[in-house]
Order: structure tokens, then sequence, then C-alpha cells
């Protein structure tokens, strides 16, 4: 190990990779993302439209049963 501290990453179950920040986060594709926040949310789920940090779409879900709401609505017939 080297002589700098080392950094914390917590993984959070269906959720970002939390790491201590400041970060410099290197991608695939030679980019770099920089963020000097003393908490910094990577993406996991890759659905994040700011990716490769998170902005909370892994929390964004369909309802199985079809309703948009707790409420129901019911048809009144003629």
């Amino acid at each position: 190990m080297s002589d700098k501290e080392s950094r914390v990453v917590r993984v959070v179950p269906g959720g970002p990779v939390m790491v201590e920040g400041p970060v410099c986060i290197e991608l695939p594709d030679g980019g770099v993302v920089e963020s000097d926040r003393f908490m910094v949310a990577i993406c996991a789920c890759r659905r994040s439209k700011t990716y490769p940090l998170c902005d909370t779409s892994h929390r964004r879900r369909e309802r199985g049963d079809g309703s948009s709401s707790g409420k129901s609505v019911q048809a009144s017939a003629q």
C-alpha cells in the first residue's frame, strides 16, 4: 500500500457505489469525470443520465399491477 490514506468504498445493494471524495473517475473511452464532493455516488446500474455519477435512476421502476397510484378508478356503466 502507498503512503496515501485508503479510501472507503461502500457498495449499496440495489444502489450506487459510494466513494469518499474527492475522486477522479477514468472512463473506458479515456474521458475523466472529477468530483470534489466529500462523498460521491457512482452509478452501478448504468441507468443514470449523469453516468458515471448516480442520479437515483435505480429508484424509478414501473409498478407491476399496471396502476400509477394507490387509488382505484371505477368506470360507471350507462
